[in-house]
């Protein structure tokens, strides 16, 4: 396994989702700013070593509460969709100023699950990605919340942005996602309530006995992902060719880490299946 993790530095196309609970501060809801200027940083320095960066964000509607005032998460579905409407205009403002800062253009992608599902979206996704990508951009993607109820109710189709990094990186060939989590990896058990549970840093197969282990809690008031949620995503991944990483998104120097080689978080190994069908985990 130490080995297969010097092979990391040779990703060359590579997917990093960050949650909402990575980009705000804790006790006041609102946009940690010098985190989020250090996450532009790290991926541009990427790009600038000569690899690709697709970047999956969430925050939107965590973003549009707090610009409105609402201390809680909200109930009501059009209250949801109003705050992601105001949110991701607000949270793509942020990160075009950073990443101008740093000479690079950031271009927003919003999906539904109905781009994913139907052949001709699914195939100009695709080329928008790519054709980004070629022209030296950073695509920042999120589910259209204002505009799609899946992802904001929790029903089984996105699910969360874990789920839907991993059908990005199916769908542009990714080498490498990077999920960064609340959490430093896979445990046997929620670390939070087990002090026994022991920290799993490498899975070759998803059996049954590690899904079985997954828990789909968040400890966050503004995130909608927990472990079950996660492996999901390596199962999309996996199978696509993609090796996946879970790591705690509270040091962003892990990233870094993570490219130089170095044993950190949990790493999902890639087995690419000719037969997978990426639409039987997104229907």
């Amino acid at each position: 396994m130490e080995n297969y993790r010097s092979t990391i530095t040779d990703k060359k196309r590579i997917v990093i989702k960050i949650g909402s609970s990575s980009l705000m501060h804790e006790h006041t809801g609102k946009l940690n700013l010098s985190k989020i200027e250090k996450l532009v940083r790290i991926i541009v320095d990427i790009k600038n070593s000569g690899k690709e960066v697709v970047l999956v964000s969430s925050g939107a509607i965590a973003v549009g509460r707090s610009a409105i005032g609402l201390s809680e998460r909200p109930d009501s579905l059009s209250v949801k969709q109003a705050c992601a409407a105001i949110g991701q205009a607000k949270l793509m403002m942020v990160y075009q100023k950073l990443f101008a800062e740093y000479s690079t253009t950031a271009a927003q992608v919003l999906m539904t699950k109905n781009t994913v599902l139907n052949p001709v979206s699914r195939i100009n996704v695709g080329n928008t990605f790519h054709e980004l990508m070629e022209l030296g951009a950073v695509p920042i993607v999120n589910e259209n919340d204002s505009v799609s109820t899946y992802e904001i109710e929790q029903v089984q189709t996105f699910g969360d942005n874990d789920r839907l990094s991993a059908i990005v990186s199916s769908i542009i060939g990714a080498d490498l996602l990077i999920l960064l989590s609340d959490i430093d990896g896979m445990y046997t058990d929620d670390p939070n309530s087990n002090p026994d549970a022991e920290f799993i840093d490498f899975v070759e197969n998803i059996d049954d006995r590690l899904v079985n282990m997954g828990k789909a809690t968040s400890g966050s008031s503004v995130g909608t992902g927990g472990m079950a949620a996660k492996l999901v995503a390596a199962q999309i991944a996996s199978p696509s060719g993609t090796d996946m990483i879970i790591t705690n998104g509270r040091n962003l120097d892990n990233i870094v880490s993570i490219l130089n080689g170095e044993n950190v978080g949990t790493l999902f190994l890639s087995h690419e299946k000719s037969d997978f069908n990426l639409m039987d985990m997104v229907d």
